[in-house]
C-alpha cells in the first residue's frame, strides 16, 4: 500500500522505534495516531508534527483505552489503513534466582503487555481496516506490523518472561494474517536486535561495548530510523504476508 494519504496507529509512538516510525509515516504523508503513556512525550511529537498527529494516553492492556483511542483515530481522521505496535516491555529475572520462584505477576505483567496488548491493540484496528475500499490489483484494505525481538528465538539467561512474550507475538503473524486474508489486511513482524535505545544508551561504557561485540555486520548497535525504513518497506510490498523479519545485524545472542 502506498503511505500517502493513509492513516496509521502506531502504539508506544512517543519514543524510540514508535517515534522514528510515526516521524517516517508522517513525511511519507500519512496522518498518525500516537498511542503511548508517555504524555509529556507524546504530546510534545504531536505538537513538533502537526496537524498530521493526534496523541491519546493508551494502556495497551486496557480495552476501552484502546477502543477510545481507535474512535478518536477514527473521528480525527476517517479510517484505519495501518497499525505498528511498537509499545513493549522488559526486565530480567531467573526462572529460580537465590533460591527463590520467579514472581508469578512479574512474568504476567511483561505477557500482558508485550503480548496481549500487542493483540488487544491489532484486533481492534483490524475492525476499522475491513471497512477500507480495497486498494491495487490484491484489493489490500490495511496493514499490521508486530514489534518482537530477536529475544523470540536468542532469549538469555533471565528473560524467561521477555522471551517468551515475543515469541508469542512471533507466533501471532502467519495465524492473524490467514484470519485476516479474506478482508485484504497483511500482518507482519519486525525481530529488532541490539538497537540504540534509551536504556541501551544509560549502560556503562564497558557494558555497551561488550553488548556490541555480539554484533557482526555493521559492528554498531542498530538505530531506530532503520526500523522505521523496514516497516515502511513491509507497508510496500503487498506481497510480504505472515512473516516475521530479523533486523538484528546478524547479531545471535550467547546465554548470558
Amino acid at each position: 500500500m502506498q503511505v500517502q494519504g493513509k492513516v496509521a496507529v502506531v502504539t508506544g509512538g512517543a519514543s524510540g522505534l514508535g517515534r522514528a516510525t510515526v516521524e517516517a509515516l508522517v513525511q511519507g504523508g500519512a496522518r498518525v495516531a500516537i498511542l503511548d503513556l508517555s504524555d509529556d512525550l507524546g504530546h510534545a511529537l504531536a505538537r513538533e508534527l502537526g496537524p498530521a498527529t493526534i496523541y491519546r494516553h493508551v494502556n495497551v492492556t486496557d480495552e476501552n483505552e484502546v477502543k477510545a483511542a481507535i474512535k478518536d483515530t477514527m473521528e480525527a481522521f476517517g479510517a484505519i489503513h495501518f497499525c505498528i505496535n511498537c509499545a513493549g516491555i522488559g526486565s530480567a529475572a531467573k526462572t529460580v534466582g537465590k533460591g527463590e520462584p520467579h514472581p508469578l505477576d512479574h512474568f504476567a505483567r511483561i505477557i500482558n503487555v508485550n503480548l496481549i496488548g500487542t493483540f488487544n491493540v491489532l484486533r481492534l484496528a483490524a475492525v476499522e481496516m475491513t471497512k477500507n475500499a480495497p486498494e491495487g490489483d490484491s484489493g489490500e484494505r490495511g496493514v499490521i506490523i508486530n514489534t518482537a525481538s530477536i529475544a523470540a528465538w536468542d532469549g538469555q539467561m533471565g528473560q524467561a518472561a521477555y522471551g517468551a512474550s515475543k515469541a508469542g507475538v512471533v507466533g501471532l503473524s502467519l495465524p492473524v494474517a490467514r484470519d485476516l486474508a479474506r478482508d485484504g489486511i497483511r500482518c507482519n513482524c519486525i525481530a529488532p536486535g541490539l538497537f540504540e535505545t534509551p536504556m541501551m544508551r544509560g549502560l556503562p561504557d564497558k557494558v555497551r561495548e561488550g553488548i556490541q561485540m555480539q554484533i557482526e555486520y555493521p559492528k554498531r548497535f542498530g538505530m531506530a530510523s532503520e526500523y522505521a525504513k523496514l516497516a515502511l518497506a513491509i507497508i510496500d510490498n503487498p506481497y510480504l504476508n505472515g512473516e516475521a523479519i530479523r533486523l538484528d545485524a546478524a547479531s545471535r545472542l550467547p546465554p548470558r
